[in-house]
């Protein structure tokens, strides 16, 4: 089997670090009993090798075409799992017909593509293992108060427990990128639904880091605040200063005071 050429435009560095894969792969816990697995990027299949000597019913999904046919002629026991898609487009719950995890290393170009699209699917994927820049993997983790905490990690704490696992060197891919990865694991909390309007609440995530200087009273300006809602303290912090629970009582406050 020739060797897949990793392709810039789709942003493919694969690893070649076999104690990384392995690592990696490993953290796949099967939260909440889920034996499904969806790879998404496996390139050459280097993390594939120890997912498929775990318990999982493992699917791969891959937009690269070279990729696809390496990965048939090297896992013909997966055939009908191996699929040529692109993950951002693509309904996952019903092609796993149910819960599922996802692993993979993330091309960095989409990784922040691929948590939107998680969060949409967030009642279906249960865990989440996964190597990315690791900016964005220390942004995802962070704790409020902290500058790299961000819309993402607003986002995906309300609905997902984080822990980041490990760094990664650029020397153990091919290509190297110009920067240091990182691993981190996301599994499902028992948040079914937000107490209060989730649109809003995203809404008011992404409004509020839009100028992350200024107070949530200067960026939330375009809410329409009553008069009332300008006085309460919480606006005077910045959107970085609020945990999920103090941004689900600032949506709340904001639909209280429209209802008014």
């Amino acid at each position: 089997m020739e060797k897949v050429k990793p392709k810039k435009h789709l942003g493919q560095h694969f690893l070649t670090d076999l104690s990384i894969a392995e690592k990696i792969a490993k953290a796949v816990t099967g939260h909440q009993g889920i034996k499904k697995v969806l790879e998404i990027g496996p390139g050459m299949g280097v993390l594939t090798d120890f997912l498929m000597l775990g318990p999982w019913d493992l699917y791969l999904v891959d937009i690269d075409t070279e990729s696809i046919q390496y990965l048939h002629q090297k896992y013909p026991s997966l055939s009908e799992k191996i699929i040529e898609a692109d993950y951002l487009k693509k309904d996952f719950g019903s092609i796993m017909q149910g819960p599922y995890a996802v692993a993979g290393n993330f091309p960095y170009n989409i990784s922040s593509q691929i948590f939107f699209k998680i969060l949409e699917e967030r009642n279906m994927v249960t865990e989440v293992v996964c190597m990315l820049q690791k900016e964005v993997a220390q942004r995802i983790a962070s704790p409020k108060g902290n500058k790299d905490y961000g819309i993402l990690s607003v986002l995906l704490q309300a609905f997902y427990d984080i822990e980041y696992l490990f760094t990664v060197p650029p020397g153990v891919f091919n290509p190297p990128p110009k920067v240091n990865s990182g691993v981190i694991r996301l599994k499902r909390n028992h948040v079914q639904q937000l107490a209060c309007n989730e649109k809003l609440f995203f809404r008011v995530v992404k409004q509020g880091f839009g100028t992350r200087r200024k107070t949530l009273r200067n960026c939330l300006k375009s809410f329409g605040l009553t008069d009332e809602l300008k006085e309460d303290p919480i606006l005077d912090k910045r959107a970085e200063q609020l945990g999920v629970e103090e941004f689900v009582s600032l949506t709340n406050k904001l639909q209280e005071s429209w209802n008014q």
